[in-house]
């Protein structure tokens, strides 16, 4: 089958390895619908994560289930799934407190890549969600969306407090913060300030429910958000970016006794203890719990009350992956889906 492997910064090509088998009784193999290119996948792409040698990429994946192994119970061949990048059992303590993410016995989700016509998805029972039915050709992006961007962003809008009544913020208008916003007007909130200096992701965070576009950034961000919120800062703040300057411009425009929800991948992150003490700003965050979110969201994106498949700007064949990648690190795409 067709994978894209990531063999040195900036190099992707497509090979041809063995398709995937049961190795386990607790594993399923899918054939992928829809797979795509993840903002995570640049910081090795850029060279700011280390390649420990030729890697299949890909963690984000929807499609049908072709093989279940002999434990597996709640899910068949021939249904369509989605999943989430790490792979849980869904019934450990952890799992059950809403932590699949942080699960007693998490593996990574997509072990051999998701980028390819097929996959093995691990602990199978409790990290697929079927879908009721097989889905109409237009839903896949937003079923495929829901395995990590939206959850995530869903994640970091839950993790903020966002709710009725709340001015929220987001910092980072890539796939993640702008599904954040849709996750805040989804959630009821009251005011939505989306960051963003580009055109096409104002226009699209206008339309997923922002009220508000602040296109400064750092300091003078902090100092725009505060202007617009009585000088006291945003009951709630999503983080989706992970560098030190999003941090701090996350922490700084949240209100004393504000929560900010932070589910950027961290490089290089220092808080400052002393400042944070004084700031009585909750934090909370992490890689998201996407399996806690995902029967919710299925349903959201069946029932055609949500089209979180937007931000998919630019779509192209698995053959075309390279090209792929370089538009997002140009960002020349918001978020690119790949068909297998």
């Amino acid at each position: 089958m067709r994978v894209a492997v990531m063999s040195a910064p900036g190099e992707v090509r497509i090979e041809d390895r063995p398709k995937p088998r049961i190795v386990e009784p607790t594993d399923a193999v899918l054939r992928l619908a829809a797979t795509c290119i993840c903002g995570s996948d640049l910081w090795p792409y850029r060279g700011v994560e280390a390649l420990d040698g030729p890697r299949p990429m890909g963690h984000e994946y929807a499609g049908v289930v072709e093989e279940v192994g002999d434990d597996v119970t709640t899910v068949k061949s021939g249904q369509f799934v989605v999943g989430s990048f790490f792979a849980s059992d869904n019934t450990c303590a952890t799992c059950q407190a809403g932590y699949q993410s942080s699960c007693e016995h998490r593996q990574p989700g997509a072990p051999d890549g998701a980028q390819a016509q097929r996959m093995r998805v691990p602990l199978a029972d409790g990290t697929l969600v079927a879908t009721p039915g097989i889905p109409d050709a237009d839903m896949v992006p937003s079923l495929l969306a829901a395995s990590d961007v939206l959850g995530t962003g869903w994640f970091a809008a839950v993790a903020a407090e966002v709710g009725p009544g709340k001015t929220v913020a987001v910092v980072g208008d890539g796939a993640v913060g702008l599904l954040g916003v849709m996750a805040a007007q989804q959630l009821g909130a009251e005011r939505i300030i989306a960051m963003s200096r580009h055109e096409p992701r104002q226009k699209l965070a206008l339309e997923f429910g922002a009220t508000d576009i602040v296109e400064e950034r750092g300091d003078e961000g902090v100092a725009r958000i505060k202007d617009l919120t009585d000088g006291l800062g945003a009951h709630s703040v999503i983080e989706a970016v992970g560098t030190q300057e999003s941090m701090m411009q996350a922490i700084r425009a949240t209100r004393p006794g504000g929560h900010t929800g932070y589910v950027g991948v961290n490089h290089g992150v220092q808080l400052p203890g002393e400042e944070l003490f004084f700031s009585h700003v909750h934090l909370h965050g992490g890689p998201a719990p996407v399996r806690r979110f995902l029967p919710d969201l299925i349903d959201r994106i069946w029932n055609r009350q949500i089209d979180p498949g937007k931000v998919f700007d630019v779509e192209l064949p698995l053959d075309q992956a390279a090209d792929g990648y370089r538009a997002m690190d140009e960002r020349r795409a918001i978020k690119v889906l790949l068909r297998p």
